[in-house]
């Protein structure tokens, strides 16, 4: 089989799921459909502009969130906590039994480990100077 290799730093979404489709269908070979779904919760104001929220997906029995954004006038107030408890409900009745994320060591580990997440992995210097965790939550309360 005759190939090339092209490099670019242009993030074409057609080539993107170009290169997704033959992995999702290896790894549904091998472990089955993901049902895999997204999970969205937006936090809007007043003008009902949205400034903050969840970003993230369900699938494998796991909630991944990607992104998560408490406006800075809202910080303090419950509000991570709230939308971080709607994710995981959601992906409870969604059939899921656990979450992960990763967050950089100037970010919020530490309200993830109040509301209950564990760290199973760290990679020092990243970026330089500072590490990037990844942590998780089992519901039923075991973290392994």
């Amino acid at each position: 089989m005759k190939y090339t290799l092209t490099v670019t730093d242009v993030a074409d979404e057609e080539i993107r799921k170009s290169i997704l489709a033959p992995l999702v269908a290896y790894n549904e070979s091998q472990a089955g459909p993901s049902q895999g779904r997204p999970l969205v919760i937006q936090v809007k104001d007043n003008a009902d502009s949205i400034i903050g929220g969840l970003w993230g997906y369900t699938g494998y029995g796991w909630l991944f969130t990607q992104l998560l954004v408490v406006p800075a006038g809202l910080r303090g107030q419950g509000v991570g906590t709230k939308l971080m408890q709607l994710a995981e409900n959601e992906s409870m009745a969604r059939g899921c039994h656990g979450a992960w994320l990763d967050t950089f060591e100037f970010q919020a580990r530490a309200f993830y480990e109040r509301i209950g997440y564990v760290c199973f992995g760290e990679i020092p210097n990243y970026p330089t100077g500072f590490s990037r965790f990844f942590m998780k939550k089992e519901f039923g309360g075991s973290a392994h």
